[in-house]
């Protein structure tokens, strides 16, 4: 079995639990997921079977979706509800839409964020979430992130109380800390906050649409469908500058031939989808290092039988 599994995540899993669950249900081991999704976080998680695991990569750099709720009136440890309380205030007087949907204008773009002491970056060889378990505050490293989008899901014009609580859906680039951007909407409207609810709605090209549940993808199993619900890997490399080449040209990028540059990706940044003219995956390719006008493989993903 080949392909890229959408599935959706359960509350209460981690992605390796569910990595753990379809090896067992497949009866197979070449498994892998595409971006973690913390365990009280639901939502669109692409499972790489077989071959397709040689793009799990590609989807994990793609573009999220995200619909979440940001509570506003306390602070907590790892920035969502499952944290202990840090700081509290309570809101005084309302918060109005306008207020709001300034903030969420002024955060649309690239922005800079620290990453939660509770997450899984690495610093110096250990997970955040290890040194903030044994109670040890670290340096933590500041990066940009880029938000397309961001605007409110319901309908209101103020909002009043000792905490008050609105959604909103994102659209982001990875490595975007959702839980962080909702304690900086929380500053900017001058309150501690923290993320109270999340689901991912999208992850590359899947939605929930394509997303089966765990109960869902045991049961098309047992009956021999499931294979019609996976999507070919080229759905996993859409985004990327594509390169269509001949059959002639095809037979030296499977043995990792060097490449001229086709003049329309001279100026594409990152890297290229290799296709056949049968509409194919064959690789990807990078720019040459050293040998300017020449495109080297990175990954080759259908090699000479």
């Amino acid at each position: 079995m080949e392909g890229i599994l959408p599935l959706w995540k359960p509350k209460g899993m981690t992605s390796h639990d569910c990595v753990f669950k379809l090896r067992k249900i497949l009866r197979m081991k070449r498994i892998g997921h595409t971006g973690t999704l913390d365990p009280d976080v639901t939502g669109v998680l692409p499972i790489c079977l077989g071959r397709a695991t040689k793009v799990a990569e590609y989807i994990t750099d793609a573009g999220k979706s995200y619909e979440g709720e940001v509570t506003i009136g306390y602070s907590t440890t790892t920035e969502d509800s499952s944290g202990e309380k840090v700081e509290e205030k309570r809101v005084e007087g309302s918060i109005t839409r306008e207020q709001v949907e300034v903030v969420l204008q002024s955060l649309t773009g690239v922005i800079s964020q620290t990453p939660p002491m509770y997450s899984a970056v690495k610093v110096n060889g250990k997970r955040l979430y290890e040194y903030a378990r044994a109670g040890i505050e670290v340096e933590r490293p500041t990066r940009n992130v880029t938000i397309y989008k961001i605007e409110l899901l319901e309908d209101w014009d103020s909002l009043s109380g000792d905490e008050i609580s609105f959604r909103f859906k994102v659209d982001c680039s990875k490595g975007t800390y959702i839980r962080t951007l909702a304690v900086m909407i929380g500053e900017k409207l001058g309150y501690p906050a923290h993320m109270s609810d999340l689901s991912r709605t999208r992850s590359a090209t899947m939605t929930l649409d394509d997303c089966l549940t765990l109960e869902q993808i045991e049961e098309a199993q047992s009956i021999g469908v499931l294979e019609q619900s996976l999507r070919p890997i080229e759905d996993a490399l859409s985004y990327l500058p594509k390169y269509e080449i001949n059959d002639t040209l095809a037979m030296r990028v499977r043995n990792g031939a060097v490449l001229e540059t086709p003049p329309h990706l001279m100026d594409a940044d990152g890297p290229i989808a290799v296709f056949s003219e049968e509409g194919e995956a064959l690789a990807i390719y990078i720019h040459h290092p050293s040998k300017e006008g020449m495109i080297k493989p990175s990954k080759i993903l259908k090699v000479l039988e």
